[in-house]
């Protein structure tokens, strides 16, 4: 029993000393308690821009994008204070710009239609006039639509939240059911340009895919996302396992980056196993006792090395070529060591077992350029989920579970591409409201693809 009870306490304060630094927890959840991260090392200069360094200022804009100019002139001398006359203002050649940018007081715009109803002089039918083309049924416009859903979408405010923003910056009185109809729209539009870029991820050489809980009413769902480049897919689902990762990725044949959840384990192509959990586990394992620290520890310092050789491959002070040769001997210590804490019933012989079944796809970034060695691309856009996440606490129905993994999508694909949500949302709204469908929110080179194919 006191060798039991040991062994819970032990596993227990493992747990309780549980960081980012040696699990898969967010920094956000660190305790003020934890381990600072390792500070570099002082450079001893003051804070604040460097003899030599090139300044950043706020550059003026171009003449043809100036609403108003205004022409200053100075009435005496600065030095003598002698009166300067208008007239000789026309030898002056020194003129020094500056800008100022303002907001106009913003008041929204209400047009009403009068659909007047006429009786037929022959037959006495009353018929009433219909509304034009391209007016929405709707009390609110395609920009004020487009607006609530990147409040709550992009921007992660609350319902009530937006419908403050609405009446105090724009003077626009919605409810919280207007803003749920608003979310709806613009889900239905975009569609179809989100299914598209499903598609195209599907087909890409490299995906990230990752995956966090998320809530949908009372039910337990997960929310998974997969990363290229420039396109990246959000998917809400129940499950988080094989039929919810073959969902999310379809007919895809490429190289798989992930971490090591076994939802992933049926998929038969390549994989890049992610080497930052990797490195939070050996972390784990030094901070043990006895033998499973050491192999920790000794595994720890092999991938540290291993990441300063692979920054100087990107940094391009190593060669490709250079970095296998030097990493070939490296690999065969990373599999003796796991070989080594797989035996002798240590405490960690379970996550090294695990490992070693997985060994083969530790090392795919090193032979397949194009593919980074951690899974840091898929992590990144699902922050933006997560915070919202902790603030709304989920969905409550599956349309708007829908609203959620398209207007991430849509989020996260324009920024990855440079371009503006606000103005692509509304071009949305404005083709849907015409009966066509929404802009392509794909790469330019995959849309003149598409146009011509």
């Amino acid at each position: 029993m006191i060798k039991q009870l040991t062994a819970r306490v032990e596993h227990l304060e493992r747990r309780l000393a549980q960081t980012s630094q040696n699990s898969s927890k967010p920094p956000s959840s660190d305790p003020p308690s934890a381990p600072q991260r390792p500070a570099t090392k002082p450079s001893g200069r003051k804070p604040g821009g460097q003899r030599g360094h090139k300044g950043h200022r706020r550059e003026l804009l171009p003449p043809e994008k100036v609403d108003v100019f205004e022409d200053c002139w100075p009435s005496a001398c600065g030095s003598c204070d002698r009166a300067l006359p208008a007239s000789w203002r026309r030898d002056a050649a020194d003129v020094r710009r500056h800008q100022v940018t303002e907001l106009p007081p913003v008041t929204p715009t209400t047009t009403e239609y009068r659909l007047h109803c006429v009786t037929c002089p022959r037959c006495g039918e009353l018929t009433a006039a219909q509304l034009p083309d391209g007016v929405t049924m709707s009390a609110f416009g395609a920009r004020v639509t487009a607006l609530v859903a990147i409040l709550t979408g992009c921007y992660r405010m609350s319902k009530r939240t937006a419908v403050s923003v609405m009446k105090d910056l724009f003077g626009v009185d919605l409810s919280l059911g207007s803003v749920s109809a608003c979310e709806q729209a613009v889900s239905e539009t975009i569609a179809p340009p989100v299914e598209a870029a499903h598609a195209y991820v599907q087909q890409q050489p490299v995906v990230h895919a990752d995956e966090t809980g998320w809530r949908e009413g009372r039910e337990r769902a997960w929310l998974w996302v997969a990363a290229t480049t420039l396109v990246t897919v959000f998917r809400i689902c129940r499950g988080r396992g094989k039929a919810a990762a073959k969902a999310l990725l379809g007919t895809f044949s490429g190289i798989l980056a992930t971490d090591r959840w076994d939802g992933y384990l049926w998929y038969g192509g390549l994989r890049q196993i992610c080497w930052a959990h990797l490195l939070r586990d050996f972390t784990e394992m030094s901070e043990r006792k006895g033998a499973a620290g050491r192999v920790g520890t000794s595994l720890l310092r092999c991938t540290k090395k291993m990441f300063k050789w692979w920054f100087r491959v990107r940094d391009g002070t190593m060669t490709r070529r250079g970095f296998r040769q030097k990493l070939k001997p490296l690999r065969l210590e990373f599999e003796r060591l796991l070989k080594l804490g797989q035996r002798g019933g240590t405490p960690i012989a379970g996550t090294c077992e695990e490992m070693l079944s997985l060994f083969a796809s530790f090392f795919t970034f090193v032979d397949h350029e194009g593919v980074e060695p951690t899974n840091n691309l898929a992590e990144r856009q699902l922050r933006h989920a997560v915070i919202w996440r902790k603030t709304s606490f989920g969905t409550h129905s599956a349309a708007g579970s829908r609203f959620v993994e398209r207007v991430l999508t849509l989020r996260a694909t324009l920024r990855q591409q440079g371009r503006n949500v606000v103005e692509y949302l509304v071009h949305a709204q404005q083709a849907a409201l015409r009966g066509e469908i929404a802009p392509a929110i794909l790469p330019a080179a995959q849309e003149r693809i598409g146009a011509t194919g």
